[in-house]
């Protein structure tokens, strides 16, 4: 009697389940491989995109992902052009001037709402606090970025004189040291550099000046997709930016949990470090239209602003000025959005 139903039970757990007696996890649909490309090398910025894995989103997705460091825009739009990676992280200003070179990559969703670019210096030091500031500056800053054009126009528009400034070529990795030994008074940097110039500055107080807290309005990183990928895999698409965005809000509801998954996967990063950038991180996703519409969120005329400003800013060149919806491809966000 016990083993009859002990088989009554199974059996109405077999159909309550929807699984075949014999049948196992392996007959599950197969799960497609995937590559990101980062936009950077793998730091505590990144975390969201381990909390994701690490949570098994991507897997109920029917995606396996895998994460690629990055060199910057160009980079990561080589990589998805070759196939090399299917996802990657561009940052919009970067790709408005590449798809006026032919580049075939759109943004399907924005992670940095706001642009990353700061001004650094120290106090006692040049003590950069407004845009004013910025007139007769020397900036440590280097010829492989367009950033010099970037706060030259945003001068611009603050009605100040662009040509004041001064910009001296120094090498990414020497911009901090030459600020902490007083040999240039200030550096551009992205915002999350803020806790490595903290720990290198011991004699002085490091200021943070953001232009996009002060008036400069442009998308910055976001999910980019090669047009043809993105029109033959439209619901991978979806699935792996709904996925992504999961990852997003719980690490910004719970960065401590989120330090903890990606140190485990990086062993080699600093867990304090991860919890700095996570911080900083978040003052560039959480921004009042992700509170309103949710993670992700972009408008066409921002992406247009951005795409102005830019080709004023810099110009392309020999290049044809893109249309603001070669940066872009809608409908690719959740239905429900994924709310901070």
């Amino acid at each position: 009697m016990l083993r009859s139903f002990a088989g009554v039970v199974i059996a109405v757990a077999v159909i309550l389940s929807g699984t075949r007696v014999g049948q196992t996890q392996t007959s599950a649909r197969p799960l497609t491989d995937i590559t990101m490309a980062l936009d950077f090398v793998i730091l505590g910025r990144h975390a969201p995109w381990y909390v994701a894995q690490a949570k098994g989103y991507y897997r109920e997705e029917g995606i396996n992902a895998k994460f690629i460091a990055g060199r910057g825009t160009g980079h990561v739009l080589s990589s998805l052009e070759s196939g090399v990676a299917q996802f990657g992280l561009p940052d919009v200003p970067g790709l408005a001037l590449a798809r006026a070179k032919d580049t075939k990559v759109k943004i399907v969703a924005v992670v940095y709402q706001k642009s990353p670019y700061a001004i650094f210096s120290l106090s006692p030091g040049a003590n950069v606090a407004s845009a004013k500031d910025l007139v007769g500056l020397e900036l440590g800053s280097g010829p492989e970025t367009f950033v010099p054009q970037v706060i030259q126009a945003f001068m611009k528009l603050k009605g100040l004189d662009p040509r004041s400034v001064k910009f001296t070529n120094i090498s990414p990795a020497a911009r901090i040291p030459m600020l902490v030994a007083g040999k240039v008074p200030a550096i551009h940097l992205f915002t999350l550099s803020e806790p490595g110039i903290k720990k290198a500055a011991t004699d002085a107080t490091v200021k943070m000046y953001v232009p996009g807290d002060d008036g400069l309005e442009m998308y910055s990183l976001g999910i980019g997709v090669t047009d043809e990928f993105v029109q033959k895999n439209p619901e991978l698409v979806r699935g792996f930016v709904r996925a992504s965005l999961r990852g997003w809000q719980d690490a910004m509801r719970n960065p401590n949990e989120a330090a903890e998954i990606e140190k485990q996967a990086v062993p080699s990063l600093d867990r304090e470090i991860i919890l700095d950038e996570l911080r900083l991180v978040r003052d560039l996703v959480v921004v009042p239209d992700t509170q309103a519409h949710g993670y992700g969120w972009f408008t066409p005329a921002l992406m247009k602003r951005t795409l102005d400003f830019m080709v004023a800013a810099v110009g392309v060149g020999s290049g044809t000025v893109p249309n603001a919806e070669d940066l872009y491809a809608l409908g690719y966000l959740p239905q429900t959005p994924i709310m901070p």
